[in-house]
């Protein structure tokens, strides 16, 4: 059995790492079609094909290899300068480069790769005998423009991301076509065969073919007798899904856990000496001195620790940028526009279990940035613009937050076009609309069902993408801002916690409870005083700095009758709304470790937290307290002045 674990961790490092190479290789042919002439780049997409057909070979994926082989004598031509790069070369480069990640899905799915396209196969040989199509076909063009949208869907489907790029693959139903059917189909108009199982050897097979045969056969966990096509057993379905959580981390790193556990052990011996000694009466200023010293010692290296473990979920975003500029080129190719995207903050770290969440927001964003956001060449040329647009993808770490720009120099967003946009949807009422500053009517894209879109297409028109990464991003404790100026563009700032392990919180207490509310959302505490509430359209309000609030009582939004007048308002801000909280008092800061209730949590429950006395607090979801009121302006003035007036 050890010799078969050994064959599928070598299976999987080669996924892992040919399908590092591949993206690579994608971003590489994105910059060679700006730079044409860049031998540099040449050289490099040359060696990275090159290495995964000698991995490839090494398995018996003997259609993989071909394909590569292909692909590389392509590569070849065009480094020596043989063959000039082309858009419609770089089509079939890039056709044969999704190919081969279809291939590595094969692969994880325990059966070899069958025969790629054969009318990608044939594009590819005419490339190299010079007799490629220039593409202006009007059907060969809508041909690659159905590919390009029918792999923007696939990116952006709601399947879970597999770790560390390695592809997702679950087995399909037999006889049922797998999705690059479809795409391939697109391109080349003909219909590739499913993927079958790996044939037995022949007997004509040479004796270093059947030893590779028996290699993947023992990656694959199949045992001599076993039919290769069959699927994955049980064990090595378990597997996969392990895959997911598995992370990469720096082995300093892991020297620093080391290293710090190491002297909590020595710091818990000295601990352990001194309570020997205590409890055998020695209880001296010394003795008590010494305590104190191991006391704040372990706290210090307790603290530091904690810090070692959280940095090695801490993942570069770039693992996860790297993906965007082939998808944001193809959709561009598609859409007849010259779209250009820059990646900023690559180096920027982030929580391991967030980089798979924010894989679709980020997608949906680009998608409408080059759909909707930027305009045709011929558009900008006639407002005075570069032809080419600039979509910028950035990333970088302010605080105890991560900040994620996608900003894009197209026609930017209308306030009154989207307000006109969401009364004609039956979104909102005209009494609704009048009241929305500008700020509010562009939040009105995330609303379900709203878009801007004319006609329902393969890239937009449902209006469902940005309802679904408000949703993503709530999830994920953040927040989304939508900046824009008509004729100079859009921005979109995502903001997120650094990790989702640990929750600053701040610690607010309802009669004899303490509750905890996130303290990203916390802006200021203030005094309530009874006559510093004011009614404005029959509700309960504060005025701040000249601004309007809303009061919410704690105790309405959790159900509870308000029996004491609320003596503090917690000033809280979420990109939907500000609002006063009403509360009993508070009880400071902490950083919380989330604890969640996976078996039953309440509604508006976030999760638990265990405070430094061994209390359990709540930790409040205050997005979802305030949606299932259904109403965040507030109680009416008499009510809360009533409960004032109880309490006096």
């Amino acid at each position: 059995m050890s010799d078969f674990q050994g064959m599928e961790d070598l299976l999987q490092d080669f996924l892992v790492e040919a399908t590092d190479l591949l993206s690579g290789v994608d971003n590489k042919l994105v910059d060679l079609e700006k730079s044409p002439g860049d031998r540099g780049l040449l050289n490099e997409i040359f060696r990275g094909f090159h290495t995964i057909k000698g991995g490839a070979g090494f398995l018996n994926a003997h259609e993989l290899v071909s394909l590569c082989h292909l692909t590389e004598n392509l590569f070849d031509k065009l480094r020596n300068g043989e063959m000039d790069v082309t858009p419609v070369v770089m089509d079939v480069i890039l056709d044969a480069t999704g190919i081969v990640r279809d291939m590595f899905g094969s692969l994880e799915r325990g059966m070899q790769p069958t025969a790629a396209n054969p009318g990608v196969m044939s594009r590819l040989r005419a490339a190299l005998e010079g007799q490629l199509s220039d593409g202006t076909d009007p059907a060969a063009t809508a041909a690659v423009a159905a590919a390009a949208t029918a792999a923007v869907a696939a990116a952006v489907a709601p399947e879970p991301a597999p770790a560390q790029g390695v592809p997702s693959a679950a087995a399909a139903p037999v006889g049922a076509e797998p999705d690059w059917v479809s795409l391939h189909q697109a391109v080349t108009g003909v219909v590739p065969s499913a993927p079958q199982a790996v044939p037995e050897p022949a007997a004509a097979r040479s004796a270093n073919d059947a030893g590779a045969n028996a290699v993947v056969n023992a990656a694959f966990g199949r045992r001599a007798g076993d039919r290769p096509g069959t699927s994955a057993p049980a064990g090595r379905r378990d597997a996969e899904k392990s895959r997911d959580n598995s992370i990469r981390v720096d082995t300093s790193r892991l020297d620093q856990v080391l290293n710090l556990s190491g002297e909590i052990g020595l710091t818990k011996n000295r601990l352990t000496s001194l309570r020997a000694d205590i409890l055998a009466g020695k209880a001296d200023s010394d003795t008590l001195h010494a305590l104190d010293a191991a006391v704040s010692q372990l706290d210090l290296l307790v603290s530091d620790l904690q810090n070692a473990v959280m940095k090695t979920r801490m993942q570069p975003i770039g693992r996860l940028f790297q993906k965007y500029p082939r998808i944001a080129r193809d959709l561009a190719r598609s859409l007849g526009k010259d779209v250009e995207l820059v990646l900023a903050g690559e180096e920027t770290e982030i929580d391991k279990t967030m980089i798979e969440d924010l894989s679709d927001p980020i997608i949906h964003l680009i998608r409408n940035a080059v759909d909707h956001g930027v305009e045709t060449p011929d558009e900008r040329m006639a407002q005075g613009k570069p032809g080419k647009s600039m979509v910028r993808l950035e990333a970088r770490q302010e605080g105890d937050h991560i900040v994620i720009m996608v900003a894009d120099d197209g026609r930017g967003m209308s306030a009154e076009r989207l307000r006109a946009k969401a009364i004609e949807k039956g979104l909102i009422t005209d009494e609704e609309a009048n009241t929305l500053d500008e700020r509010s009517s562009l939040n009105l894209v995330f609303l379900p069902g709203f878009s801007t879109a004319a006609t329902v297409s393969d890239v937009s028109g449902r209006g469902v993408g940005m309802d679904v990464v408000k949703t993503n991003i709530q999830k994920l404790n953040g927040s989304i801002e939508i900046r824009s100026t008509q004729g100079k563009g859009t921005t979109f700032v995502i903001s997120l916690p650094l990790t989702l392990a640990i929750l600053p919180v701040l610690l607010v207490r309802l009669v004899e409870q303490h509750f905890a509310v996130p303290l990203s959302m916390v802006r200021e505490i203030l005094p309530i005083q009874q006559e510093d509430i004011q009614e404005v359209g029959g509700r309960a309000t504060m005025v701040v700095r000249g601004e309007v609030m809303p009061v919410l009582p704690l105790a309405r939004l959790l159900g509870w009758p308000q029996k004491n007048h609320p003596q503090y308002g917690v000033l809280m801000q979420s990109a939907e709304s500000s609002f006063i909280l009403a509360i009993d008092s508070f009880a400071g800061r902490e950083d919380a470790v989330i604890k969640s209730l996976d078996d039953f949590r309440p509604k508006g429950v976030a999760g638990v937290t265990t405070l430094s006395n061994g209390q359990i607090v709540l930790i409040l979801d205050m997005k979802e307290l305030l949606s299932s009121m259904g109403d965040t302006r507030g109680v009416s003035r008499s009510s809360l002045i009533g409960n004032i007036a109880r309490a006096a």
